[in-house]
């Protein structure tokens, strides 16, 4: 059973799926915390950044470190400049506080896989000073305004992302600068295209941030944060099968989908069938894509897709068919 520690984000840490023992809201010192749970038997404790009190100061951040054990404590971090800096998540690292997220999707994934000093050692810069610091604009600003990072998500089991993706790349790196990154997977070494990228849970967002002059980042998220991503698709393969099992898993899918942008991949529906999935299941799909011959380097489906998706300089290209 868990602990949640709540307040700013009290509404939010209430949607978890967790098993929960107890849960507090409020701003509270790190004294008051460890009055409260120090005899507290619990599994994993979540705390919302913002219930402890001058959490901006790392010396508290250090306290809270040295009073509970790390690995039974998952923080939920707020969206204020200062915590996002590079110079607050050394900060973190470098005081033994390795589990923490912005992302509340992330926590059920932290509460079941603590981490090592490893899968957070990207963030730590050893300049970094001890005492409080206020970041730059361009610190606290990972993700240039005109830089898209799309996230492409299987809503259905094996929907195709991992080679839809590697197909759009292809299309897209003649006439943007364009990266790859699949998190948590390996299947990208199977294209042997060096080009693409690989990424842990918690380094793709560091991964991100280093390409600032990348215009397109195609983002295979598997069970990673969505919030990591500017824009997000759902990817939905419409076989009977893979409907059916997907419904019985989840019976309000569609509800939770309603407003996304859902693709149909590796389609074998008519423009009728597609009308007939859009009444049955209350939803709008944005692009139906057949099965496709990943080895073609122009695909005009593929070309249609990403022209859907706004970019407009493919219009232009002379492709031959």
């Amino acid at each position: 059973m868990n602990v949640i520690i709540s307040n700013k984000y009290q509404t939010l840490l209430g949607t978890l799926n967790i098993d929960v023992i107890k849960t507090i809201n409020g701003e509270f010192s790190v004294q008051d915390l460890v009055n409260q749970f120090s005899n507290f038997y619990y599994n994993k404790m979540v705390i919302d950044i913002t219930a402890i009190k001058n959490y901006q100061n790392v010396n508290v951040m250090r306290e809270l470190s040295m009073n509970f054990e790390m690995d039974k404590v998952v923080v939920l971090l707020d969206d204020s400049p200062q915590v996002n800096s590079s110079m607050y998540l050394s900060q973190l690292v470098s005081v033994g506080i390795y589990n923490f997220t912005r992302s509340v999707d992330a926590i059920p994934f932290l509460i079941e896989h603590s981490n090592s000093y490893k899968d957070v050692a990207s963030y730590q810069n050893f300049n970094a000073n001890s005492g409080n610091f206020v970041p730059t604009k361009e610190e606290s600003t990972p993700v240039k305004l005109e830089q898209r990072v799309i996230g492409f998500k299987n809503v259905t089991e094996h929907a195709g992302a991992t080679t839809l993706i590697y197909m759009l790349k292809k299309h897209l790196q003649d006439t943007y600068k364009v990266k790859a990154i699949e998190v948590n997977n390996n299947d990208f070494e199977y294209f042997n295209d060096k080009t693409l990228e690989s990424a842990d849970f918690m380094n793709v967002s560091y991964k991100i941030s280093n390409f600032s002059d990348v215009e397109v980042i195609l983002v295979d998220l598997n069970d990673a944060p969505e919030s990591i991503c500017t824009e997000i698709i759902y990817l939905i393969e419409p076989g009977i099968i893979k409907l059916n099992k997907l419904i019985r898993t989840d019976r309000k899918i569609f509800d939770k989908l309603r407003n996304k942008k859902i693709v149909l991949n590796k389609s074998v529906l008519s423009n009728n069938d597609v009308s007939d999935f859009e009444y049955e299941s209350g939803s709008k799909v944005f692009f139906n894509i057949p099965c496709l011959d990943e080895k073609l380097d122009n695909n005009k489906k593929i070309v249609e897709f990403l022209i859907a998706l706004g970019f407009s300089r493919l219009n232009s290209e002379t492709k031959r068919w």
